[in-house]
């Protein structure tokens, strides 16, 4: 929804947008479910430059699109000291932005470098009257996330380009993941299993209790001996990872805390089969054609926040998703032989690669 003093302004020279800033600072999960906003804009203008800022240790999950050409990173903080030359000589660097989020001083910002700014309403009413369009915020779980998103391109008349996530994997990047792969596990270990076992540590009511992981490790290789498991993840979730890793012993590798964001990536788009709880690597896998099981508490559904248009997701959502639910009610009720039976499903319609 537009308010009155913005929806009455012209659109009619939108034509002529050569030079596009895209803002986006937060964490990994929410910068990928903008991608499909970002896509849709480089569509609809497919001559102008993109230009992406987010958050500086997380925007590099935007690199090497084809639509995008550059990435940079801002804060909140940095930015109340940049764009003032733009400012003061009256000539900007964009002819349009769009800025998610909420964080007032990177809409400052935009408009100081940009003619014409788009956002979700802000609570600084001076900021709200300044933007080129202002776009209300979606009712909380009123939508799936990724269109929420959509709501900013919309608002200058962009249509959708498709929901899907995107990202790239670099030749280099993939050379060196399997590389790393050699050194770890033997030639005839299949299937390879990417395992994410812990949201951040304000989502962990989102977190499958370790002890389930366990007993679905055990199950798999009674059905397949030869699998082999990659531990991904942050530093956050040690305790958990390494209590995994110790069960698994040689059937596994821990790269938790170990790889950066792009390595991480690298190693997950050679697995066979990836499983997690709903997380940034999970909407990671999400942007990869390689079959996945995602774990959904009911406070936050697949249908709010799963993978849309993947052709090999096998998602799992907690038994309450339809019912009473508060963050409170535990991961625990979504049964090993639930997973399992999604797991067994997908390997059988995606068999494991052949490895040498």
């Amino acid at each position: 929804m537009l308010n009155e003093h913005v929806a009455s302004s012209s659109a009619g020279t939108m034509t002529e947008v050569r030079r596009i800033l895209f803002i986006n600072v937060t964490r990994i999960g929410d910068t990928l479910l903008s991608v499909p906003a970002l896509r849709a804009i480089a569509k609809a203008y497919p001559d102008a430059r993109i230009d992406c800022l987010g958050h500086p240790k997380r925007i590099e999950v935007l690199a090497n699109l084809s639509y995008v050409s550059s990435v940079g990173g801002i804060t909140k903080k940095n930015a109340l000291f940049r764009g003032w030359l733009d400012c003061l000589s009256g000539r900007h660097s964009y002819d349009l932005a769009f800025v998610f989020g909420f964080d007032e001083p990177l809409v400052a910002y935009a408009l100081r470098v940009s003619c014409k700014v788009v956002a979700f309403r802000q609570k600084n009413e001076n900021l709200n009257h300044k933007l080129f369009r202002l776009v209300e915020v979606p009712p909380f779980q009123s939508e799936h996330a990724v269109n929420q998103l959509l709501h900013l391109p919309l608002a200058v008349g962009i249509q959708s380009a498709g929901f899907r996530l995107d990202y790239r994997v670099t030749k280099d990047e993939s050379a060196a993941a399997r590389q790393r792969l050699v050194l770890a596990m033997s030639g005839d270990a299949s299937p390879l299993i990417g395992l994410q076992v812990a949201s951040f540590p304000t989502k962990a009511y989102r977190d499958w209790p370790i002890e389930h992981f366990i007993q679905l490790v055990d199950a798999i290789r009674c059905q397949w001996p030869n699998a082999y498991f990659l531990i991904f993840g942050g530093s956050e979730e040690k305790e958990r990872t390494e209590r995994l890793a110790d069960y698994l012993g040689s059937a596994g590798t821990l790269y938790a805390g170990r790889l950066s964001l792009r390595e991480t990536v690298a190693m997950m788009s050679l697995t066979d089969i990836y499983v997690g709880v709903d997380t940034g690597p999970t909407h990671l896998m999400s942007a990869l054609d390689i079959p996945m099981i995602g774990l959904y508490h009911c406070h936050s559904p697949s249908h709010l926040i799963g993978p849309l248009e993947h052709p090999k997701a096998f998602l799992v959502d907690h038994p309450r998703a339809d019912g009473s639910c508060s963050i409170e009610t535990p991961m625990a009720e979504i049964s090993v032989e639930t997973v399992l039976g999604r797991l067994t499903e997908a390997l059988t319609k995606f068999p494991p690669k052949f490895r040498s």
